[in-house]
């Protein structure tokens, strides 16, 4: 995504005031000049006409005097169009020195006018950082509220007055056609263990299932106390704690963004200023900050239940995006990025750049836990001016080892605002469904649009799990940023109609549990692109990763040690390397059409095209090899793209 300083505003206004006073100047100099030239005309035509009338007085032959006569007319024709030219010009400045200083007033109310706006939008920019964090600090809007409400078919509309920041362009609002519209009401518990089995309740089991369950619902409370965490062993190796801090880089960010407009970003060359010194590949595999979610699913007897953790697991994704506006380094084909934390964390985690245009990603990760997880990302980015819409295209597969659950997601669209003026600030906005092929339950997570007109939580994120047969089990509630929680349905109910026509659900739930809640951001963090613990240690250099790990790109290790201008330097060398061996390629393949050959073009390394028998889409999974390869340190099979 995006980082920029834009603190260039004073410079320019200095800028405009000098051209403005240089043209100002230039003007009056021009003018002075066409006054001179009118007193030399009027001057050489007089005298031009006195040497004509003094050649006519001469006693000459009469073809000479013929001549003389002819050339007379001609100059008297001249004298006459030197006049009116001479008049029209004395009028010119007359009027011209009489507007001047109208025309200076003019133009310095322009810029004055110009200035007055700039200041305006800054201080409507402050206003709103302002506005944001006072209603988030703001005691009526807790995350732990229990009404929640969503709207159930067709589009999301803004509410009523609201000032859309989005045009007819924007496609990521639509909210999905089945998505459940319900209250929640926290029921008494007392009253459910007495009177439970008379209760629609949404166990599989018996009505004091929710109480039974406690064991692992209450270990998820834990998981924001990284010390409480349940790990099988404790960490070997220690890791790093910090980066260099971030250098105070100015950009003039629209002289570069106006050529983008429409654009696919991907294509478009940029700057290391606008990143983070991480790669996309490391980006994605930052999605198993809270991996000890699915750790705990494992432990679920209960599909419906575990279903809850996955859906937790989906959203906590997003919670290191809230302050990350820079983006990832567009990864070079054929790069790989491996995590391996099998011994300290359960799981082993490979990522390789499969595709350069479009953009795309395949990552495998397996866990002795008992779970697998894998996907094939393809990232789609517009930048319409106002904002950028980034687009993740593709599913996310999960696998449980012992029960055969298997989960299939999307993840939403992410919108980065204030593009141009103001602070940047990022938005998660549209729905997740997620199913599990074998048991068919479903989970519909709803990500409200942020609105400065809402009384809704920011960043709210609501859901409800089901089962095959349609019957409600758990109300999802909280935000990507902060946490997610999950409250027991034990009676369902139709409410009253809306004035739009539409029903709403009232779910009595028992008391919510907490599943997942954010980790507190390292001392420091505004200085280190507000990189969480994690995110610290994943370009930290490692030994025996393959060459073409991200760990050991040139260009990104430069920026992250402060080095940007040579960062940019080896990133357009990078890139070019990268061109020259596409252009090979594509010779390749022209030669191989015109000798009546079949040509395979790029084949990755160590993932392999299959289609996916449960969505019929081509990805690629992982076809294994690498782990191996890293134990032997053989890498004869890596290609040379540093």
């Amino acid at each position: 995504m995006w980082n920029y300083d834009s603190g260039d505003e004073e410079p320019a206004s200095q800028s405009d005031k000098s051209e403005l006073h240089s043209t100002l100047k230039s003007l009056a100099s021009k003018l002075e000049d066409l006054s001179t030239c009118n007193d030399l005309i009027a001057k050489h035509g007089a005298a031009l006409q006195r040497s004509l009338s003094e050649l006519e007085n001469l006693k000459l032959p009469a073809e000479s005097g013929e001549k003389i006569k002819a050339v007379n007319e001609r100059a008297t024709l001249f004298r006459i169009t030197s006049n009116a030219m001479i008049n029209a010009c004395r009028d010119f400045l007359e009027l011209a020195e009489s507007h001047s200083r109208k025309w200076q007033r003019a133009l310095q109310y322009e810029r004055e006018q110009r200035i007055r706006l700039e200041e305006t939008i800054e201080q409507l920019a402050k206003q709103h950082n302002s506005l944001e964090r006072a209603c988030r600090g703001a005691p009526g809007l807790s995350s732990s509220a229990t009404a929640v409400s969503s709207t159930s078919k067709g589009s999301v509309q803004p509410a009523k007055g609201e000032a859309s920041d989005e045009d007819e362009e924007t496609e990521y609002f639509d909210a999905m056609e089945d998505a459940p519209a319900f209250i929640t009401v926290t029921a008494d518990p007392k009253h459910h263990r007495r009177s439970g089995s008379n209760l629609s309740g949404a166990s599989e089991g018996h009505p004091e299932d929710w109480n039974l369950e406690d064991n692992v619902f209450e270990s998820a409370n834990q998981t924001g106390d990284k010390e409480s965490m349940c790990k099988d062993v404790l960490p070997k190796k220690r890791r790093r704690t910090r980066i260099p801090d971030k250098p105070n880089y100015s950009l003039n960010l629209w002289s570069i963004m106006k050529n983008c407009i429409g654009k696919e970003l991907s294509k478009i060359p940029m700057p290391v200023n606008f990143n983070e010194p991480l790669s996309m590949l490391q980006r994605l595999t930052e999605d198993l900050e809270y991996h000890e979610l699915l750790d705990k699913a494992v432990k679920c007897e209960s599909s419906t239940e575990q279903m809850c953790f996955v859906a937790a697991f989906s959203v906590s994704s997003y919670s290191t995006t809230v302050h990350r506006t820079a983006k990832p380094f567009n990864p070079l084909l054929g790069e790989t990025y491996e995590l391996d934390r099998l011994d300290e964390l359960g799981f082993r985690s490979l990522c390789e750049q499969v595709s350069h245009h479009p953009p795309a990603a395949a990552h495998h990760v397996y866990s002795k836990q008992g779970w697998t997880l894998w996907q094939e990302i393809t990232i789609a980015s517009k930048f319409r001016g106002k904002y950028l819409s980034i687009m993740p295209l593709g599913a996310i597969h999960l696998e449980f080892h012992s029960s055969g659950n298997h989960y299939v997601w999307r993840k939403v669209t992410s919108t980065v605002h204030n593009i141009i003026v103001g602070k940047l600030w990022i938005d998660q906005s549209g729905d997740i469904e997620i199913v599990n092929h074998k048991s068919k339950d479903k989970c519909q997570l709803k990500f409200t649009p942020y609105s400065y007109f809402s009384r809704d939580v920011p960043r709210k994120v609501t859901g409800v799990v089901t089962d095959a047969d349609g019957k409600a089990h758990y109300v999802m509630s909280g935000t990507w940023d902060e946490n997610m929680e999950c409250s027991k349905i034990v009676q369902s109910s139709h409410g009253s109609t809306s004035s739009e026509g539409k029903q709403k659900t009232v779910y009595q739930t028992l008391a919510p549990k907490v599943l997942w809640k954010k980790y507190p951001l390292p001392e420091n963090a505004e200085n280190m692109y507000f990189f969480s613990d994690l995110a610290l240690t994943l370009n930290e250099p490692e030994e025996r990763v393959a060459p073409t790990d991200s760990r050991l790109r040139p260009d990104q290790r430069l920026m992250e040690n402060g080095k940007w201008d040579e960062a940019n330097v080896e990133k357009q060398r990078l890139e070019e390397k990268q061109r020259a061996v596409r252009r090979r390629r594509e010779a390749e393949a022209v030669e191989a059409l015109e000798e009546g050959k079949d040509y395979e073009g790029y084949i990755p390394l160590w993932f392999e095209r299959k289609v996916d028998p449960l969505t019929g889409e081509l990805i690629c999974v992982y076809k294994g090899g690498y782990w191996e390869a890293k134990e032997k340190q053989d890498w004869d099979l890596c290609p040379d793209i540093f």
